[in-house]
């Protein structure tokens, strides 16, 4: 297995003017969520039914060294069926205003992001990840695309209620990344982790929960829509999650009383 790295000069090196330099594809995104609640004290455990698969659309287009990237469609989830302990659980994942904008040259990346009826815009570099060629391939919407993985280590939430008393603390994790590219596209964008692979990521599985996958490729784009996002409140990536922490404590006592839980980004 060959250990590869990837650098914004490289792109722009291997790019040739026959191969596709601009174009749209559209994303099927799939994201599984599961949750245990603790009942009222003295009583077993609650688990919730499984709730439905997470499923929206994304577009990505690229072109001049850029990629703008947003959903297609609604995207709000419902509450999770079953309300029986007094627990309301309610999911959310991308707001409909979320854009990513990405400068590949730069490597410089803005987000206009939706978060609890607020919008922000949040500037951050392209951060790079240590990548691994498994050497297989498999073909995706008629492009031959190469595999390559890796680990990302990060925080995540962990809520927990005792007693009806609800906790909520950081703890470590490591996502498992595994991503299929093709350099018939010599441009690093895709649905996520964009600017980091020779070629167009057409597929991406993160603990076999949530998937990305390519369900239409066109060579046209509206180039004059991709273009770097000006609204919302600015801060960094930083000083975002840190605002999304304490809305997030906050929210998690609205409700009346009821016991209410949110999850997502």
């Amino acid at each position: 297995m060959k250990t590869i790295y990837f650098l914004a000069g490289f792109f722009l090196a291997i790019q040739s003017q026959a191969q596709q330099q601009s174009g749209r594809v559209v994303y099927e995104f799939t994201r599984q969520m599961q949750l245990r609640v603790a009942a009222a004290p003295g009583g077993a455990e609650h688990t919730p039914p499984p709730p439905r698969a997470h499923v929206i659309k994304l577009e990505v287009l690229f072109g001049n060294n850029q990629l703008l990237r947003r959903p297609l469609e609604d995207n709000t989830l419902n509450d999770f069926a079953g309300n029986e302990n007094g627990i309301q659980i309610r999911a959310f994942g991308m707001g409909d205003d979320d854009i990513t904008w990405c400068n590949f040259m730069e490597g410089r990346k803005v987000e206009q992001k939706e978060f609890a009826t607020k919008l922000y815009l949040v500037t951050d570099s392209i951060r790079k990840l240590h990548w691994k060629l498994s050497g297989e391939s498999r073909n995706i919407l008629g492009y031959t695309c190469q595999q390559a993985t890796t680990s990302r280590v990060s925080k995540r939430s962990m809520i927990s209620m005792e007693n009806g008393v609800m906790t909520r603390k950081e703890i470590p994790d490591t996502s498992q990344v595994s991503v299929w590219f093709t350099t018939a596209i010599p441009v690093p964008a895709g649905p996520d982790y964009e600017g980091q692979l020779p070629g167009l990521i057409l597929q991406i599985d993160i603990n076999n929960n949530t998937i990305f996958r390519a369900i239409e490729i066109s060579a046209k784009a509206d180039l004059a829509a991709i273009k770097e996002p000006k609204k919302g409140k600015k801060l960094t990536a930083e000083e975002f999650n840190k605002e999304r922490e304490k809305t997030m404590a906050e929210m998690q006592r609205d409700g009346g009383g009821k016991r209410v839980m949110h999850i997502g980004n």
